[in-house]
């Protein structure tokens, strides 16, 4: 069995000749006993775990890649103690959440075995529920696609700095003329909001829509109902709530309306949660009352697809007003906390004020609000409280 695994290892060791660093390769601590990495599909997982096995200093026979999807395998405990007896140390499982029961193989494995265990996963995987508490025991890390920075340094290979929220908004004018001696912004902006938010597209970029259209597919038809307890016509429902989505305007839901729309009159339940399915799959970002927490059952304040380049893979029609709120939200969401804001578009740490437009855009809706700023799209450098849109791709 190991000696399979093995094989397979290596063939997968010589296929990745990917060199790029992502930012997590400094934000990930992979030294705990049980560490799970989870994100959207395509963002570089696999591609992220093979690098660091491939470095990790120890000799080949002490560490082991293995994909719950692409093998055949008897169970993940008898894997690991196969492993383990010969003096195994660090195993990775790959897409675990393809592998039925992995919560409790993964306590067994834990429990039992003095063995470091490094599993990926879809971004839907759930590990609070009643088959084995590895909420205690996993320390889990969420992964981003690529930045706008990140898409730069592909692609002109270059090295650029990253910014936090506080730097941007009280020096952006500073940042923004530092960074634009080393590029030409506008076609490079544009191409990213397009094609750059998955490394994969560095792959084959004639046929990126296609692939992530497929992949899209992929996490709607396989990830999920690996995770959910859906159905067949649950699949297909949830690919027209994303084709309804896609093509709106920022969209404030009218759940009656939606319902109507989806053929689901009066099934607010199954609504919430094909919603919230797509929002823990990386589909959709929807923006919820604070005051309401995480419930299910909550109606959002705001839904919008995750980033930018799921739009241009999925709708025939896209509205640029809504790529700009999409973008600011994707940039945003895994580093801050982000609502609607009564009055511009997000409040941002329960204290910042933003209203995203065009280079036009006025201050008039949040004019006097302590804290407040305009981002705003095809301008290179800002201000006062008025910030280029851009920059907000240098938060990571």
């Amino acid at each position: 069995m190991l000696d399979e695994l093995r094989d397979y290892q290596r063939t997968i060791f010589k296929k990745n000749n990917f060199t790029y660093k992502r930012y997590f390769h400094k934000t990930l601590n992979l030294d705990k006993k049980l560490v799970g990495i989870i994100g959207a599909r395509g963002v570089g997982k696999t591609t992220y775990l093979i690098q660091y096995l491939k470095e990790l200093d120890l000799p080949f026979s002490k560490k082991l890649y293995i994909s719950a999807d692409a093998i055949t395998i008897p169970s993940l405990f008898e894997v690991a103690n196969a492993f383990y007896k010969e003096e195994g140390e660090v195993l990775i499982i790959d897409e675990i959440h393809k592998y039925k029961n992995f919560e409790l193989e993964l306590k067994k494995i834990y429990d039992i075995l003095d063995l470091r265990v490094i599993f990926s996963g879809s971004s839907a995987l759930q590990l609070d529920n009643a088959k084995a508490d590895l909420s205690r025991r996993a320390i889990i890390y969420t992964v981003d696609g690529l930045s706008f920075r990140e898409f730069i340094e592909l692609s002109k290979n270059i090295t650029l700095p990253h910014f936090t929220f506080e730097d941007i908004i009280s020096n952006h004018i500073d940042i923004a003329y530092g960074l634009l001696e080393k590029f030409n912004l506008t076609l490079l902006f544009r191409e990213y909001l397009k094609s750059g938010y998955y490394p994969f597209y560095f792959e084959d970029k004639d046929d990126y829509l296609i692939k992530l259209h497929q992949t899209i597919n992929t996490v709607i038809e396989v990830d999920i109902p690996s995770i959910f307890p859906i159905e067949y016509d649950s699949v297909q429902s949830l690919k027209k709530l994303v084709r309804l989505l896609c093509e709106s305007h920022p969209y404030t839901p009218n759940i009656k309306e939606l319902l109507g729309k989806m053929d689901m009159k009066g099934n607010y339940k199954g609504l919430y949660r094909f919603l919230e399915y797509l929002n823990r799959a990386k589909i959709f970002t929807t923006l919820k009352p604070k005051t309401k927490g995480d419930n299910i059952l909550t109606k959002p304040d705001k839904i919008y697809l995750n980033n930018t380049n799921l739009h241009f893979a999925y709708c025939s029609n896209s509205n640029v007003g809504t790529q700009r709120e999409v973008f600011v939200a994707c940039m945003l969401q895994n580093r801050h906390s982000i609502e609607v804001a009564k009055k511009g578009d997000f409040l941002v740490d329960d204290k910042f004020i933003l209203e995203v437009g065009g280079k036009s855009k006025k201050y008039k809706q949040i004019k006097d609000i302590q804290n407040s700023f305009v981002v705003a799209d095809d301008i290179e450098i800002g201000s006062g409280n008025k910030i280029p849109l851009w920059l907000f791709g240098f938060l990571y």
